[in-house]
């Protein structure tokens, strides 16, 4: 266990300290986001994004976009990637069975913290697939360097990199895009703009988008509480200058209102600003890059209509975030073979969570509910990684990283201490006469290295041991009632959660592997074959404690968990692969695309599944592109998915296949597409969607969360 005072003299504050008073005299390659060819360039890095394990997505974010506003649900492209249903633009991403705040997600290099005790406003809520530039995903063994505190693997979203114009000259630039969706009458757009010269760079980013409650496939009806609104925009200046470049970027994003069909309730307002602050330099010996960011959340949640909402009453319940932090890395160069990367972290998060009393109501008052009372969070991280080229097809990388852990909260209080509210009012109680000071010493190491034999050959093998502590609402969420615990939980099983205490450390012992075989050239065939075995020490799942009734005292069908320590496992293969089928100036050129991820998640100590495990899935496409037309059938296979987590009453759903159809036309500048998602009509349950608790609330029947039906999509994007 770490003090406070230990804190303060760890080498964590030594190194921030010297990073940021001698930034010139530190450096750390820039993580550049781009498609690598790893057949042609068998030495690429494996830190940033260059091992087989990584996909970069940037093309998909600019077409998918006329389909989707939800980040998440567009990388379900990359095998082994998955979208926990939530709200319209706010899926939860799970790379292998591991999701949630398991993963890092970055910003443009600055981490963001969830701010809600349902999720809803998960990081990549914050960002738009009209203004990203990429999207990188590590699904193995990631680098100690892109982030410590998780186990599941990497997401790091990247917007625009500032532009320059050539000495003496000036340079304007920009694009407007717009779309349309049938299914649910959504409606957005966006439009980028530059000014830049040789040495300033000034940029705006903007987007909006719009809608309604979408359509199930045939039979299926709309789907309740799935409506959304939201807004976005960033403004970045930068200067280039002899000794680096220097960037601020800030940013403010709203959203009216959320629906989310596998809540209890919807988000009735969220308002994030943030600042980043990046310094990178080059020099003669190394690279140097520290950046430095804030952002500021206040998330509002309620019943939206759908859910019998009414804006002056309900059962408010607010929330403010407020994250701050610092990241310093510094590449050394060695020699011509070797890199010694080093670098520090410090990352607090500050937490409020307050649900004020109703007027006039029994059980939501006079007081107001304290559910998370001046949370705190703050995480310190060093690390050291060694990156080695032994020869032009042997490559390494050995990493180890610190990060201590400190957390704590103030007392709370429930909405009264009367008979109604007994259960909570004992529970406070109990709470308050706690030591809820919780610290942890985390350790983590990465092994990774690459070799290829022969041109067209490619094989890693990696592994990690990856340390992750308990969130704040896994700690400290200490209600007892039925309703107070069913206002927490991300799972969107309807169930209610209680925090513990006395949970420990998630440890995960991650072995993956990779081999990828090519031939044929640009146009020719490609096979990529991973498969990967996760153990989970301390695994944070939930244990049962009590049958939940309704009003009239009658079991609701729905549990009380706790959060607890289990151990699990979770191991499968991702395969995927392409091949060009002909190429012709008279018949343009056509490629067969295949990918299959195969998933399985065990909790040891009970025999069974774990939940929101994604079932056997995969995708077939064949893209043609002649002149200006692009254009892609695909047809997208998910098995049955029969095996589930009884603690959690998970549903199983049945298989399903889903036919969708895209073509673009390029003329000049101006670009047109038009894509009709699940042809058919087809519907189907969505495997990791949840309780349609918001169909649920008006019917009386429970089912898993509907999939989306037909939409007849349509996009606009004009450059200058």
């Amino acid at each position: 266990m770490i003090r406070i005072a230990a804190l303060a003299a760890s080498p964590s504050w030594l190194a921030i300290a010297f990073a940021l008073t001698a930034a010139p005299a530190l450096a750390q390659t820039t993580l550049q986001l781009r498609d690598v060819d790893i057949a042609a360039a068998p030495a690429e890095p494996l830190t940033d994004g260059g091992n087989l394990s990584s996909q970069t997505v940037d093309h998909a974010l600019k077409h998918r976009h006329t389909a989707s506003s939800d980040v998440a649900e567009i990388l379900r492209a990359v095998p082994g990637v998955a979208a926990q249903g939530a709200g319209g633009f706010s899926s939860l991403p799970a790379i292998r069975g591991l999701g949630e705040d398991r993963i890092v997600v970055t910003i443009d290099g600055a981490p963001v913290d969830m701010a809600c005790p349902n999720f809803m406003n998960p990081p990549l809520s914050y960002v738009d697939p009209q203004t990203l530039q990429s999207v990188l995903v590590m699904k193995g063994v990631s680098p100690v360097s892109l982030g410590g505190d998780n186990i599941g693997g990497i997401i790091a979203a990247r917007t625009a990199d500032p532009r320059f114009a050539e000495p003496g000259k000036t340079l304007v630039t920009g694009e407007a895009s717009s779309f349309y969706r049938s299914n649910d009458d959504a409606v957005g757009g966006a439009a980028q703009a530059t000014w830049a010269d040789d040495r300033w760079s000034a940029s705006y980013a903007g987007s909006v988008a719009k809608a309604r409650n979408y359509k199930g496939g045939s039979g299926d009806g709309r789907v309740r509480s799935t409506e959304y609104a939201k807004t976005g925009h960033a403004l970045t200046l930068a200067r280039r200058t002899g000794v680096g470049l220097f960037t601020v970027k800030t940013t403010l994003d709203y959203s009216p209102y959320e629906g989310f069909p596998n809540q209890w309730m919807d988000m009735t307002h969220n308002q994030s600003w943030s600042v980043t602050g990046r310094y990178q330099g080059v020099f003669g010996w190394g690279f140097a890059d520290v950046t430095a960011y804030h952002r500021d959340v206040r998330h509002k949640m309620n019943f939206l209509d759908d859910k019998g909402g009414d804006a002056d009453g309900g059962m408010p319940m607010n929330t403010t975030v407020k994250s701050s932090g610092v990241i310093a890395k510094a590449d050394i160069v060695l020699d011509a073979r070797q890199t010694l990367r080093v670098g520090s972290e410090f990352h607090h998060q500050g937490l409020n969570d307050v649900w004020p009393a109703v007027a006039g109501s029994m059980m939501m008052g006079p007081n107001a509910y304290l559910n998370v009372n001046d949370g705190r969070r703050d995480r310190f991280g060093v690390f050291a990684e060694l990156d080695s080229r032994w020869s032009d097809a042997l490559t390494s990388v050995l990493g180890l990283r610190h990060d201590a852990v400190s957390m704590n909260t103030g007392a709370v209080q429930p909405y009264s201490t009367g008979m109604m509210s007994m259960k909570d009012a004992m529970a406070a109680a109990a709470f308050n006469a706690a030591d809820r000071k919780h610290d942890d010493s985390n350790w983590a190491a990465t092994v990774l290295l690459r070799y290829a034999p022969q041109p067209g050959v490619i094989l890693e093998l990696g592994y990690a041991r990856k340390v992750q502590s308990p969130n704040l609402y896994q700690l400290y969420a200490w209600g007892r009632g039925a309703m107070s615990s069913q206002m927490i939980g991300w799972y969107g099983d309807g169930n209610g959660y209680v925090g513990n205490l006395d949970l420990t450390p998630e440890k995960a012992d991650t072995f993956s592997a990779a081999a990828q075989f090519s031939g044929g050239g640009e146009q020719g065939w490609r096979l990529k074959i991973e498969p990967f075995f996760t153990r989970v020490d301390d695994y944070i799942d939930a244990r049962k404690i009590a049958d939940l009734t309704n009003m009239t005292g009658q079991p609701s069908g729905f549990v009380q968990l706790q959060f607890a320590n289990v151990a699990a496992r979770l191991y499968g293969v991702d395969v995927s692969g392409e091949t060009g089928l002909w190429s012709s100036d008279a018949w343009g050129q056509l490629r067969a695309k295949a990918a299959v991820s195969a998933l399985r998640g065990e909790n040891r100590t009970d025999g069974g599944s774990l939940y929101r495990q994604a079932p056997l899935n995969g995708r077939l496409s064949l893209e043609h592109v002649q002149g200006p037309w692009t254009s892609e059938v695909e047809l997208e296979l998910v098995a049955d998915k029969d095996r589930v987590d009884a603690t959690r009453n998970e549903r199983k759903t049945a298989a399903y296949q889903l036919l969708n159809v895209r073509t673009a036309y390029q003329w000049k500048t101006i670009k047109l597409s038009l894509d009709v998602e699940n042809l058919a009509n087809r519907s189907y349950a969505l495997p990791l969607g949840g309780a349609s608790l918001g169909d649920y609330g008006a019917s009386g029947l429970l089912r898993q969360t509907p999939g989306r039906g037909r939409s007849i999509d349509i996009g606009l994007s004009a450059r200058f």
